[in-house]
């Protein structure tokens, strides 16, 4: 009996850690590479990812109404946006700080409730037979707004969260009131009615409804790559890309973003997998599949990138990406005000 009793001990004991060797994974990524980098990280920790894909307003939702109850671990999303209304929900913790996280991102692109895992820029294209080089010198966010570009810039929603952050950003840097003048500039620019994703914006220039788009830079390399179809891959063509605001601060930055969840039953994996997602294999993993910029110094962007879009730019490492959440509501109260639909 003594020894059957021990026995069980030792099988529930062995079950358990089996059960604890996971972690919970709500995800908004759209990135099916994403999946594939996960087995990875449980082919080297035998630490079990369980993803739960969504959108990032329902998969936020429900662990909000799931509360203490949630399985939730780690929310990764796209967006410093959104990283930063979700903690300002009070649905992050501290503890995402560890010295190897530390030590791979930059103060500016992380808190201890959630940080970068990639980098993506919010940068200009352009027609290069419809724009000179003189228009383009010099260009900033802030002139965006000047009446030469008059009928012919599009870019997205006001409600489009990359907008937001990079309107938060001008908000920031500017104050409120510049940015609402700013605003109503870059409304009174616009060739059309907002209408469509970043690929839409790009498809526009190429197609000459308009002589200038914002858009990230990821998207002109997935377009080039033939993945969206060979439309696609011959507007990319047509277009070049500018890098804003060189001559100041630099250009507009922000990051896919991995938040550790309140209340999360598997914090230590949680920090583990967010950490192996910074190491050189996971980040070589990100660029080039997914074709944003690396969080780590020692990684170049893929050459889809670094030839077609740039690699050596000035870039924004003045403004904390947490202020994109702090002052989204400024952003879209000054869109809204604009008429910016």
């Amino acid at each position: 009996m003594k020894k059957l009793s021990i026995y069980t001990i030792l099988l529930t004991f062995i079950s358990s850690l089996t059960i604890a060797a996971e972690v919970n994974i709500f995800n908004a990524r759209h990135y099916k590479a994403d999946a594939e980098l996960y087995s990875k990280f449980t082919n080297k920790t035998g630490i079990k990812v369980n993803l739960i894909n969504g959108k990032a307003g329902a998969l936020e939702k429900r662990m909000i109404e799931e509360g203490a109850d949630s399985s939730a671990d780690l929310y990764i999303t796209a967006d410093a946006g959104r990283c930063g209304a979700f903690k300002a929900k009070g649905m992050t913790q501290g503890g995402l700080i560890s010295p190897a996280i530390k030590a791979a991102v930059p103060s500016n692109f992380r808190t201890n409730h959630w940080t970068g895992i990639a980098k993506r820029a919010r940068i200009v294209y352009y027609a290069p037979d419809r724009v000179s080089g003189a228009e383009l010198s010099g260009l900033t966010y802030e002139s965006l707004a000047d009446p030469k570009w008059k009928g012919r810039l599009v870019i997205r929603a006001s409600g489009n969260i990359y907008n937001k952050s990079l309107v938060a950003s001008l908000v920031k840097n500017n104050g409120k009131k510049a940015t609402a003048d700013w605003a109503k500039g870059v409304v009174a620019n616009m060739a059309r009615t907002p209408i469509g994703n970043d690929r839409a914006q790009i498809m526009a220039v190429a197609a000459g409804e308009a002589d200038i788009a914002v858009a990230n830079t990821y998207y002109l390399a997935l377009m080039l790559s033939g993945n969206k179809g060979a439309e696609q891959q011959a507007a990319a063509k047509k277009v070049k890309a500018f890098f804003p605001n060189q001559n100041d601060r630099g250009t507009h930055m922000n990051i896919s973003c991995a938040a550790l969840v309140k209340g999360a039953p598997n914090k230590a994996n949680a920090i583990k997998l967010v950490e192996f997602l910074l190491t050189t294999e996971a980040q070589e993993h990100f660029t080039n599949n997914t074709f944003e910029f690396p969080m780590i110094d020692d990684v170049s962007p893929s050459p889809l990138v670094v030839n077609n879009i740039g690699l050596d730019f000035k870039q924004d490492l003045k403004t904390k990406v947490s202020s994109y959440g702090a002052k989204q509501a400024d952003a879209l109260e000054v869109m809204t005000a604009a008429g910016w639909k």
